[in-house]
């Protein structure tokens, strides 16, 4: 503690010697801190004073600077407000233009109106509310659009569907004035290739390929053109309002939404296409009915061909083809079907020209149409059968209603009248004054002529069927041909083969086919001169006409032989020989005479027949030699038959003689010569046979039979020895248990049996002669 303590005291004295040294400086600053002070009070009263003077001058200035910030502060308030308002009121205008154009219900602008206020106004707007809003109302009204857009699709989806049958008729009726137009400048005829009749026009509005906006606010629907004129025929598809397709397809395509928009386009066309292709179960009964379901056709392909070629991919080629493949195989369906309940020649001609109308409309819209045209060579084959049935009412008609009388001509007018329709010449005629009778009956011209009419009939279907002149001529041979080989032969042939016919008629039907062969080759250049194509061509059908009326004058000729011999036959049935008899008589049989009577009246007829007109042909004076020889070979062999037959048991000597008077008078008959032109006694060689026959057994000359049998000079080479055996057989005793004979003289007993004798001998001679 004592150290602390003087510690301490040291630290005082240095305390105390310090302040001893620097006591003067402190006491100076003291004095002069004095001075500082009372300098610092005066300087405090002119502070206090300047500041109480700049207090007073400055305030004026606060008043004016606080009205300077305040016109500042507004000011800027002023221009943010502007600001905020240029940002704003874009968007409003746009919105209420939005507003006006959905009102309008311009509903694509209406959409880009939408889109430029999303993507770039309401963003640059800023968060208010009313933004907000118009951001939330934003896709509800994207939803409308699409929606009111996609009713106007199916409003003018079916708009169209309804008014087809009048897009169609239209394109028709502008592609039948193109075909007419064109005709009328060439006389040739048209390329198979067709012609492109659309127009290229603005129809409606076009699509601007840019994307921007191409469209009028007009509704779907068909235009009303009933103020166009009479005589100009609007473009088909200037009555389609093409816009609210168009309108659909931009608004889907910035909806993002162009697929789905596609898709339903086309499934729905392909609805309607399947309802245009059904064709109605009465269609076949009227030309109304095909030409509406044509119609139809054309004006939904007339549609869409044109969406086509103004919309980019809406639908695309392939699209357009596989409808046009689908609704060209139904089709073609439906007229087969169809086509084949018709009877009518002229509405199947009709048809024709409205499938090749058809067929040509949509072939200027550039659809392939071959199957069409094939079609209609194929209905060619039915047309023709229709044509055939009808050609064979007429034909009947005109052979049951002809005379089968020569025509009289009694002035030069009758006659010039006649050589219109029928290409008569005959010089000898010519010079026979008036009046006078042309050699054929009235079935010859109107035949004729019904062929003519045929061949045009054939004529106008071939037309505008883009055929070559050679095809045409072709087609229309072969049609002729089966009219003359089938329907007109089997005409002749009913008419030759029918009940009651009379061998005048017959006659005349003989000249009659003669004169129309004859024509034959008129017929040939008559087909030449409307197909221009000559009758020398290589591979040229050629007409069968000359083979058909020689085919049927040789049945006629068949049918007079068949009737002379029925006749015969029924004289024949009316023959009632005693067979028994013993002795004959001295004049012909009744029956007999009454047959040499009818036959003579009967080859009368053929001295009508004329003579050098027909001489390429079978002579008539041969057809008339021909039908009596063949009467008396008939005759002869059915006299022979009627000696021989199985009811005739037994024959005696007397019938036999009876028999002789009989065929001596046939031979009277034909020494006497009913038909001229046989040479000598030609046409008693038909009774050889049986004049050998009866001069053997009535003169009995066996010996001479026997022993020159088989010798070419024979004096009875033309009896068989099977027909005297069975001759003789009848004329042996077939009764010998009822002892008949037992009466007999003994001459005829003798007789008896040289018949037995001879009997033998003649079976000899027959084993004989088969061995």
């Amino acid at each position: 503690m004592d150290k602390l303590e003087g510690r301490i005291r040291n630290h005082d004295r240095e305390i105390e010697k310090m302040c001893n040294h620097h006591f003067q400086g402190f006491v100076d600053s003291i004095t002069e801190l004095l001075k500082v002070r009372g300098e610092a009070q005066k300087l405090k009263c002119q502070v206090t004073e300047t500041n109480q003077k700049l207090q007073n001058d400055g305030k004026e200035l606060l008043t004016s600077m606080d009205e300077l910030r305040q016109c500042r502060l507004q000011q800027r308030n002023i221009a943010t407000t502007t600001d905020k308002l240029t940002h704003c009121l874009p968007v409003l205008e746009m919105y209420s233009k939005l507003q006006e154009q959905m009102r309008a219900k311009r509903y694509y602008p209406a959409l880009r109106t939408l889109e430029q206020l999303e993507e770039s106004c309401l963003p640059q707007a800023g968060s208010y509310r009313f933004c907000t809003i118009m951001a939330e109302n934003i896709p509800r009204l994207r939803t409308h659009i699409r929606d009111v857009s996609m009713s106007d699709l199916k409003d003018f989806l079916e708009s169209i569907r309804k008014h087809s049958d009048k897009i169609g008729e239209t394109a028709m009726k502008q592609a039948q004035v193109q075909i007419a137009r064109d005709n009328a400048v060439t006389s040739q005829q048209r390329s198979a290739s067709g012609r492109r009749i659309r127009k290229e026009m603005c129809l409606g509005t076009k699509v601007d390929r840019n994307g921007s906006n191409p469209f009028s606010e007009k509704d779907s629907g068909i235009l009303d053109v009933e103020d166009e004129e009479e005589n100009e025929i609007p473009g088909a598809q200037d009555l389609v309002d093409f816009s609210p397709v168009y309108r659909c397809l931009h608004i889907y395509t910035v909806l993002g939404a162009r697929d789905t928009f596609e898709n339903y386009y086309r499934k729905q066309r392909r609805k309607q296409a399947r309802l245009v292709l059904q064709p109605h179960s009465n269609m076949h009964e009227t030309l109304e009915g095909y030409r509406h379901y044509f119609n139809q056709i054309v004006g939904f392909f007339v549609v869409e061909d044109h969406i086509l070629h103004t919309t980019q991919g809406l639908v695309n080629r392939a699209y357009v083809e596989e409808l046009w493949e689908l609704a060209l195989s139904k089709t073609i369906a439906a007229l087969r079907t169809h086509s084949s309940y018709c009877t009518d020649p002229d509405l199947i001609l009709d048809l024709k020209n409205l499938i090749v109308l058809f067929a040509d409309t949509l072939q200027g819209y550039g659809f392939p149409v071959n199957q069409l045209f094939d079609m209609l060579l194929e209905m060619r084959d039915q047309y023709g059968e229709i044509l055939l049935k009808k050609w064979n009412q007429s034909f009947r008609q005109i052979l049951d209603q002809d005379n089968y009388s020569p025509i009289p001509v009694a002035s030069p007018e009758e006659y010039q009248r006649i050589a219109c329709q029928f290409p008569f010449q005959d010089p000898e005629l010519d010079k026979i004054p008036f009046p006078k009778k042309l050699p054929f009956s009235e079935f010859v011209p109107k035949v004729y002529s019904q062929l003519k009419e045929f061949i045009y009939a054939c004529l106008k279907y071939s037309e505008d069927l883009h055929l070559s002149s050679t095809e045409i001529d072709d087609m229309i041979r072969k049609s002729t041909n089966l009219l003359l080989t089938r329907t007109l032969s089997h005409c002749l042939q009913y008419a030759i083969k029918k009940k009651n016919v009379g061998l005048a008629e017959l006659v005349q039907i003989i000249i009659n086919t003669t004169h129309l062969e004859q024509s034959c080759h008129y017929l040939e250049e008559f087909i030449s001169n409307i197909t221009n194509v000559p009758p020398d061509t290589i591979n040229a059908t050629k007409l069968y006409g000359t083979s058909t009326f020689k085919d049927a004058r040789h049945a006629a000729e068949e049918e007079i032989y068949t009737n002379l011999n029925q006749k015969i036959d029924q004289f024949l049935q009316l023959a009632d020989y005693d067979w028994t008899a013993a002795q004959g008589g001295a004049q012909a049989s009744d029956y007999l005479s009454d047959l040499i009577a009818f036959l003579c009246s009967t080859f009368a007829v053929f001295t009508h027949l004329p003579g050098n007109a027909i001489e390429h042909a079978t002579l008539p004076g041969k057809v008339a030699q021909t039908a009596c020889m063949s009467a008396c070979k008939h005759l002869s062999t059915s006299l022979l038959q009627l000696l021989l037959e199985a009811d005739v048991r037994q024959v005696s000597m007397g019938a036999l003689q009876q028999f002789n008077v009989d065929v001596k008078e046939c031979e009277r008959f034909a020494r006497a010569g009913p038909v001229p032109g046989f040479q000598g006694d030609t046409l008693l060689l038909a009774f050889i046979d049986l004049r050998q026959l009866l001069d053997l057994f009535t003169q009995w000359d066996w010996s001479t039979y026997l022993a020159d049998y088989g010798r070419p000079t024979c004096k009875y080479l033309r009896v068989n020895p099977h027909t005297a055996l069975a001759l003789l057989e009848k004329m042996k005793d077939t009764s010998r248990k009822n002892n008949m004979f037992a009466q007999f003289r003994k001459n005829e007993r003798d007789k008896q049996k040289l018949i037995d004798t001879v009997v033998k001998q003649l079976r000899n001679l027959i084993a004989t002669n088969q061995a």
